[in-house]
């Protein structure tokens, strides 16, 4: 087949980019012929490796093919970005004739069999309208769920072309309910897909001795993973020996929130700021705890990268994660409540002091239990490795195409 892989924003820094990242690769080894088009800032250099350079383009926002800065999926993104609720019309219409313009060049130069998009929104709905002969599909992130539900005066631009779409991919079986229920699709237009991790590179490994013990938390510092809330939480443990490895960017007044309470912590915390894939990897390695205190994920990579990794995870219990542990030993993902939410990710500020209170239970009883048994190894993991992610991909591929 060939394939072109379309993504709106950058592919090197976010879930969604990882995940089309894995997609290139797997598609590759199993002989397929790939084309990418992503997103980029002006003149950056893309940090990718998965397919070459003759095999790719961008649209450079912030003054080249769009003025302005990348629009971010997510409203708080690890880079500087606009948010699509404040686009005007003419950014809308200015984004939609970029992407249109470069697509068509691709389609006609490349001739792609199908097109893979990520994320059930704007750029989705402009292919599916515009090039409606070519088999379309796309793979739903969560965030654009999110987008759907806030920006009401974008969903009919949305809907005209995704309700025309060839197959959708979801993370969860709840993810799907919730697909169908707002984009209208048949039942068997979405496919349960899931997501997965590099299993080259998040490997087990021995831990180090547990005097402190390391966790992790990997992310965007965002008020929607729930870090302010996190980092409230460390600085009322005072009984455990333990250590924050921070590590991801974000943007705005959240992330300098987030940054100003991680520094109330002093030496209790190391700032490691965004990185690569595989120092992630190698942050993993010798961490004991994975803590994701997230109000709104989908599927999130970083649980199932953690439990490869050897580490005990601490969740919100939301259903993407739900979803992972039905497959997961309950000592090696413990999941708290998620807090009541008066907007999508926002909770009540009457239930902040509660939420608070039950990360510190948790993460202390889970220090607790590193202490006398550092080491922990978690075989259901193996059901979500990129190679099992991408067989369902490929059927879909194929369903769509009659193969």
């Amino acid at each position: 087949m060939k394939i072109l892989h379309l993504l709106s924003q950058r592919p090197d820094s976010t879930g969604s980019g990882y995940y089309i990242q894995a997609m290139l690769k797997e598609s590759e080894e199993n002989q397929h012929d790939n084309f990418l088009l992503a997103g980029l800032h002006s003149k950056e250099i893309p940090d990718i490796d998965v397919i070459p350079k003759d095999r790719r383009e961008f649209i450079h926002f912030n003054g080249h093919d769009i003025s302005y800065q990348i629009v971010g999926m997510s409203d708080v993104m690890p880079y500087e970005s606009k948010k699509f609720c404040d686009l005007s019309y003419e950014e809308i219409e200015e984004y939609e004739a970029a992407f249109k313009a470069k697509i068509k060049k691709i389609i006609l130069e490349y001739k792609p069999d199908i097109i893979h998009s990520h994320h059930l929104w704007i750029l989705t709905s402009l292919v599916k309208r515009n090039f409606p002969k070519i088999p379309v599909v796309a793979s739903c992130h969560g965030s654009d769920i999110r987008q759907f539900r806030k920006c009401d005066h974008l969903r009919e631009r949305v809907l005209s072309g995704c309700k025309d779409l060839k197959g959708v991919m979801a993370l969860s079986e709840s993810q799907k309910k919730e697909i169908i229920e707002l984009y209208g699709f048949s039942d068997g237009v979405v496919h349960v897909v899931g997501a997965g991790f590099n299993d080259e590179l998040f490997t087990f490994s021995e831990k180090p001795n547990p005097d402190p013990v390391q966790v992790i938390y990997a992310g965007k510092l965002s008020n929607s993973k729930g870090v302010p809330w996190m980092l409230k939480a460390f600085l009322e443990i005072k009984d455990f020996n333990w250590k924050l490895n921070l590590v991801g960017s974000g943007s705005g007044k959240e992330k300098e929130e987030c940054l100003k309470l991680a520094k109330e912590l002093g030496n209790k915390v190391v700032i490691h700021g965004a990185v690569h894939q595989s120092d992630l990897a190698t942050i993993m390695k010798r961490s004991h705890i994975l803590i994701l205190p997230s109000l709104y994920e989908g599927l999130p990579l970083v649980v199932l990268e953690a439990l490869a990794s050897g580490c005990r995870v601490i969740a919100t219990d939301l259903p993407g994660i739900r979803e992972i542990s039905k497959h997961i030993s309950k000592q090696n993902l413990r999941m708290l409540k998620t807090p009541r939410l008066h907007s999508v990710d926002t909770p009540y500020q009457e239930d902040e002091d509660c939420f608070i209170a039950d990360l510190k239970e948790v993460i202390e009883e889970t220090i607790s239990e590193v202490a006398e048994a550092p080491i922990v190894k978690e075989e259901g993991i193996n059901l979500f490795t990129w190679s099992s992610v991408f067989k369902k991909v490929e059927k879909v591929y194929k369903n769509c195409l009659k193969l």
